[in-house]
Parts: C-alpha cells; structure tokens; sequence
C-alpha cells in the first residue's frame, strides 16, 4: 500500500509540474559529449483538443481503448520506436514487440523504464496496471504478467496513444541516441 501510495504522489506532483506548459527545449546533463536531455511537457487540453485526432484524445485523455485489430500499429513490422502521441516521450521499441494475438501492439518491456508510470485500475471487476506515460500522463494501456520470457510482461497498449517513428527518420526526429539499438537494420 506504502508503495502504491508513493508512486500516485509521484504521478501526482510530476502531472502538476508539467500541466500546462509547453516546452520543446533541451538541456544537456553537463557533458557536452552526451546527448541532450529532453524536456518532455503536456500541452494545454484545448491544444490537445485541436492536434489530436477524437479517437487519440479519448484514449490518452478519457482511458479510452480502441478496437483490437482494428488500431494502426498492431500489425507494424518496421524497425522504430514509438513515443507518446502527446508529448513525444519515447516509451516502446520495435525490437520488444511481439505478436500476442489481442489486436494491440505488445512489447515485452519499455524502451525507457522511466518514462512508464504504473498506476492500479479498478475499472472491471478484477484489478489491472494501467501504463502511463511519465510526462504527459498520456493513458496507454496497460501491463499483465503473461507475456513472453524472460520478462514475462505483455504491455497491451493503445495505438491511438502512440507515434512510430521509423528507424531512417529517427536521427531527424530527435531520437538519434536510440539509433544504436537498431545498428543490425538497414534503414
């Protein structure tokens, strides 16, 4: 209980931080041979009302969930990431997905732990970890223990809560650090 205590005052006083302000900037950690840090923040409700598509507004807004199967990245084969349609933190690799047959894409783990939030649901009569994304508290989807070794999680998430981005366009994006992740792809 102590647990889940702090991770909702976490996901609590990180949404409040980021609530509102709008902020492409970047900072880097000091060492001018890494690589930025990105500031990833949550536009105003009115600005997601107009950027956002009503199906990714319902879902990442309203909890919604799309329909399996009929969503557009549970079938994606490509070699990329997907960030959050919100905000653009990067959450999943394509190298963690897997085909679990429920019509969502699946990956076996987050591409960046830090930018999942964990946050229990009580939504249906049995109790479930719905997935959030840490600076846009974007609805995702949500975790179960039945996926695939050595992990054994299946993170089903929305695709309306998610943006591809493929491995030639990524370097452009602003994703470049992840590039090496995909050094045996051609892009």
């Amino acid at each position: 209980m102590k647990n889940y205590l702090s991770r909702i005052i976490i996901l609590l006083a990180t949404l409040s931080a980021s609530s509102g302000q709008a902020d492409d900037s970047q900072q880097t950690s000091g060492d001018p041979n890494k690589t930025p840090i990105h500031r990833y923040s949550k536009p105003p409700d009115d600005v997601l009302k107009k950027t956002l598509s009503p199906l990714q507004y319902k879902v990442t807004q309203k909890e919604a969930t799309e329909p399996p199967f009929n969503n557009a990245y549970w079938n994606e084969k490509r070699a990329g990431i997907y960030v959050d349609v919100v905000t653009g933190e990067p959450l999943f690799s394509a190298k963690d997905k897997y085909d679990s047959g429920t019509g969502w894409p699946s990956f076996t783990k987050p591409l960046v732990q830090e930018n999942i939030v964990e946050k229990k649901d009580f939504l249906l009569v049995f109790p479930r970890t719905e997935i959030r994304s840490r600076f846009g508290g974007s609805h995702l989807g949500h975790v179960f223990n039945d996926g695939p070794q050595p992990y054994g999680l299946r993170y089903c998430i929305n695709s309306a809560a998610l943006r591809f981005i493929p491995v030639a366009e990524m370097a452009a994006a602003g994703y470049g650090e992840f590039l090496e992740l995909f050094n045996d792809v051609n892009p």
